[in-house]
């Protein structure tokens, strides 16, 4: 079902379906020969959830090389699973290595956007006094709380959760849970910008400015714009790169989660907003962690993922 202003979702459907997902990819990553990230809690999460397709996949009863055609990488499709998750354990290394920078700066607390299934808080090493705080709606906080406390992991750093829509007054919720405007902040945007509107990527980077003091940092995950693009192409695109998946009981369409057309570029938003931005683009970052990179026009080769300091 295509997207709508005030749409809600749990971690089974719609955009919260894309954090089960992404945990599944991590929990395929993290039994890698030669893993770029480790990520204990993606598994339980993903079948704690209960999508039999994402199950099979984050227990390792289905395998990316069930679900690639041909070459194992994809074939004919803008990306196979393979490389989604090789892709997905970059993105994490990339969030995972931006926090402990973070950290070893002296920021001490952080703030996680649309957080979904991330276990940041139980599974990095954080310093002691160390606050971080989880916004996301208040049933996949609620979930995600819960599952974990079942599986008897307890959080690495001082968490508290925020569940709030980010489309509503999440910084007045925020500040309700003791965040301080005053102290650098460390943020992350992870999987999260292709999935507001343009205008509403807009009003999330100001937001975040605006409770940003000297030192805070971001990291976030940017996704081309898409002025130049037939449109109606680019959604048949994303749906050829799950039609395998489908066979094996995936439905849901990625083309209907995610708006297109023109967004203003991350890197230059934050630039003339005055924090200090270093981009890179994917493929730098597949190839930083020892994996191999994207073709061009493989699925989100385009995506930068830029770190920016206020």
């Amino acid at each position: 079902m295509p997207r709508t202003d005030n749409d809600t979702w749990d971690l089974a459907s719609s955009v919260g379906a894309t954090a089960t997902m992404v945990a599944a990819a991590r929990a395929v990553a993290s039994r890698a020969d030669q893993p770029v990230i480790d990520d204990p809690f993606a598994a339980p999460l993903v079948r704690a959830v209960g999508i039999d397709f994402f199950t099979r996949l984050a227990t390792g009863e289905l395998t990316p090389a069930d679900l690639d055609t041909g070459d194992g990488d994809g074939g004919s499709s803008p990306v196979g699973m393979s490389r989604f998750a090789d892709g997905m354990a970059a993105r994490t290394r990339f969030f995972d290595d931006f926090f402990t920078d973070a950290a070893a700066a002296g920021i001490r607390q952080a703030v996680i956007l649309a957080s979904g299934l991330d276990a940041r808080a139980y599974r990095l090493s954080w310093p002691q006094d160390m606050v971080v705080y989880e916004i996301d709606q208040p049933e996949v906080i609620e979930f995600k709380t819960t599952t974990l406390a079942g599986l008897g992991a307890e959080p690495t750093a001082q968490l508290r959760t925020v569940g709030i829509d980010l489309r509503q007054d999440w910084p007045a919720a925020l500040a309700a849970a003791g965040f301080d405007a005053g102290a650098p902040t460390a943020w992350i945007a992870e999987g999260l910008l292709g999935y507001l509107p343009p205008e509403g990527q807009d009003r999330l980077l100001d937001q975040i400015g605006e409770l940003s003091a000297p030192g805070s940092r971001l990291g976030a995950e940017a996704v081309p714009s898409h002025h130049d693009v037939d449109e109606q192409e680019l959604r048949e695109r994303m749906q050829q790169s799950t039609d395998r998946w489908r066979d094996q009981g995936f439905d849901l369409d990625f083309s209907e989660l995610v708006f297109l057309g023109e967004r203003n570029d991350v890197t230059d938003y934050l630039r003339k907003a005055e924090w200090t931005v270093d981009p890179t683009p994917t493929n730098d970052l597949l190839v930083r962690y020892g994996l191999a990179p994207l073709d061009d026009d493989e699925g989100f080769a385009e995506v930068v993922y830029v770190s920016a300091t206020k």
